[in-house]
């Protein structure tokens, strides 16, 4: 029992070099065509916080428009890396609950090397 959590070594090596179950999309870490359906509560969720961003990224295009004082803008400009900052969390959240744990409980153990290299892209 206590081992049936730990991923064997060499497991992502070993099933990389192996071919997907037939429907299973595989990709690498920049895309193509491996995606995910989303709950509608998570889609809306992340929708709702893309809106927030676009919304401040419009109103930062009219201060500086309106010839609106710098710090203010550079205020809000701050406020927009946080909003995605915080769009980038929730959906890492997303991938780990879902993807990364769907492709464990599969035995594909290469989503731990590709979370792995996802947090230290974002970290950089």
């Amino acid at each position: 029992m206590e081992n049936e959590n730990k991923i064997p070594a060499g497991a992502a090596q070993q099933i990389e070099t192996e071919q997907p179950d037939a429907g299973y999309p595989v990709t690498t870490i920049h895309g193509t065509p491996r995606t995910r359906h989303r709950s509608p509560e998570e889609y809306q969720d992340l929708i709702n916080r893309l809106n927030r961003v676009e919304g401040q990224v419009r109103g930062i295009r009219g201060m500086v428009e309106r010839d609106a004082y710098c710090p203010d803008i550079l205020f809000q400009a701050s406020a927009v890396g946080k909003a995605l900052d915080s769009f980038c969390k929730e959906l890492l959240a997303q991938h780990i609950r879902t993807c990364v744990v769907d492709d464990l409980e599969a035995g594909r153990y290469e989503s731990v090397d590709e979370l792995v290299r996802v947090i230290q892209r974002l970290m950089k």
